[in-house]
């Protein structure tokens, strides 16, 4: 499990159709560790060169995040497991990935602030709600409002600093998971639904 609290923007050095190499400095880790790369949990692979990370990656993996698109010398955002005990800064992130969306459209605000308009996929229409949480490349942020198949989202100067959502634009796509009560609770109505 995550928070959505990024600790670190790692640096793609190299991507492949099975496999990517991020270059980044964290301590204590070691091979089978997991990692939140733009909300994706992955395992670290072992490898003998220092700093870098290596992840293996699935074909399921590729087919329902934005990881495959990735190239070398791309920015990406990086945290570590929880370990029970810790602060959840943000929100319980499983890292496994709901959907691929568009964003609609970035607006840069005043005093450093932004809003990301972002598409609401098929799969996570009724999932997402205003005042509710989504994490967005792995990022906890709390939804603004929410239209007929789109959301929006403010962004603080510091994220927009500290993680790739600063480097967004408009049309980009991004890995988005909804939050996990909103998942439970819309599995329960179905499920009760059908008994009924």
């Amino acid at each position: 499990m995550f928070s959505g609290i990024i600790e670190k923007e790692g640096l793609v050095k190299k991507a492949s159709e099975s496999s990517l190499w991020i270059s980044v400095s964290f301590p204590k880790i070691k091979p089978g560790d997991s990692i939140a790369v733009n909300g994706t949990c992955l395992t670290v692979v072992p490898t003998s060169r220092k700093n870098l990370l290596m992840f293996d990656l699935s074909p399921e993996t590729l087919r329902l995040t934005t990881l495959g698109s990735l190239s070398a010398g791309q920015r990406v955002n990086l945290e570590r497991a929880l370990k029970m005990g810790e602060v959840i800064g943000g929100h319980l992130v499983s890292g496994h990935v709901d959907s691929v969306a568009r964003i609609l459209e970035k607006r840069n605000l005043p005093k450093g602030f932004a809003n990301l308009r972002i598409e609401i996929p098929k799969n996570l229409v009724g999932l997402i709600a205003k005042k509710g949480s989504v994490a967005v490349n792995g990022v906890s942020l709390t939804v603004a409002t929410v239209g007929k198949r789109y959301f929006e989202a403010a962004l603080i100067p510091y994220t927009l600093k500290r993680t790739n959502l600063g480097k967004l634009k408009t049309g980009d796509f991004v890995n988005l998971e909804a939050d996990i009560l909103a998942r439970y609770v819309a599995a329960h109505l179905r499920a009760r639904n059908k008994i009924i």
